[in-house]
């Protein structure tokens, strides 16, 4: 776990297994979660959860945006304050030495590493236009240690694009690699690191991009769809995982959508608040966390997360 030089260190106690309010059951989907299985409360109390990822020791970081926290799970379930003051930190990311990687949207919005000692480093703080970036959202490391991000707008319309970035191995801004989605805000990237797989909060349409040698994408093309979204309503498709064998699980407002390697819907789980993001750990990553508004939910699956850091 990194250390933090002269944080306040605040323990929660875990909530008890969840009472049946809150919790949610599934119906079961082959390999994935068994019959009745539950989505369990871990934690409530909190403004907006998100950012859900895994630890090497089994543990988890997730962000509370609004009062700008990041939290600690550790192996044994307790939870901390892990960072102060994370200027509205959302999307979180870890790279093999325990970094921990942040898509802050407030102050100046910017990626930063924060590194053993708890020093914050910026990675990227403007456009390579010099502008700053609208509100980064969530964010992931290939095998090079590149970034790719979203970047959208947090008042839709006229006079703001959306943006999904490319951050290459030591550069100081970041390379466009999408700019026509409306609301571009979970992405992953298969275990090959040959598919970036982007959705979107308001169209119901998954994304996937064929990834260069140089981290630059091509061959945009819809991936899947997400199902069952009310007419009229926004998917609120956020964030995402991929398991062992390749299925996507995909956070929106029905709950956590899993497809197959090839886009094909498996079935949905529900969770009892609308889920932002989503996250396998644990010591043999067979948990699911899932952050959901107040609360941190937790499920356990058929399925295992992958063996790369964080997700």
């Amino acid at each position: 776990m990194l250390r933090i030089p002269g944080l306040v260190v605040l323990f929660l106690a875990l909530a008890p297994f969840a009472a049946p309010q809150d919790s949610q059951r599934s119906a079961g989907i082959a390999g994935v979660v068994a019959p009745d299985a539950a989505v369990e409360l871990v934690q409530e109390g909190y403004a907006f959860t998100e950012g859900p990822v895994g630890r090497s020791d089994g543990g988890l970081y997730f962000t509370d945006a609004r009062p700008s926290r990041v939290y600690g799970v550790d192996p044994n379930g307790r939870i901390s304050v892990f960072r102060e003051n994370a200027d509205n930190a959302d999307g979180l990311a870890l790279n093999a030495r325990g970094d921990l990687f942040a898509a802050e949207r407030t102050g100046k919005p910017r990626i930063t590493r924060m590194d053993a000692r708890g020093t914050v480093t910026p990675i990227v703080t403007e456009t390579s236009a010099g502008q700053p970036f609208n509100a980064p959202n969530d964010l992931l490391l290939d095998s090079r240690g590149g970034i790719y991000f979203s970047d959208p707008c947090l008042k839709r319309g006229p006079g703001c694009t959306a943006y999904v970035y490319y951050v290459p191995v030591g550069a100081t801004h970041p390379r466009v690699i999408d700019d026509r989605m409306v609301y571009p805000n979970g992405l992953t990237l298969t275990p090959d690191g040959k598919t970036l797989i982007v959705n979107d909060n308001v169209g119901d349409t998954i994304y996937a991009f064929d990834v260069q040698r140089d981290g630059m994408v091509k061959g945009k093309r819809p991936f899947a769809r997400l199902r069952d979204i009310p007419s009229g309503k926004d998917s609120l498709g956020d964030g995402m995982a991929l398991d062992r064998d390749n299925r996507l699980y995909v956070t929106c407002a029905t709950g956590i959508q899993v497809f197959d390697r090839r886009g094909q819907y498996l079935g949905n789980i529900p969770v009892p608040r609308t889920p932002s993001n989503v996250a396998f750990a644990g010591p043999d990553k067979r948990t699911l966390y899932i952050t959901a508004r107040s609360g941190l939910y937790r499920l356990r699956t058929l399925s295992q997360g992958l063996k790369r850091p964080g997700k």
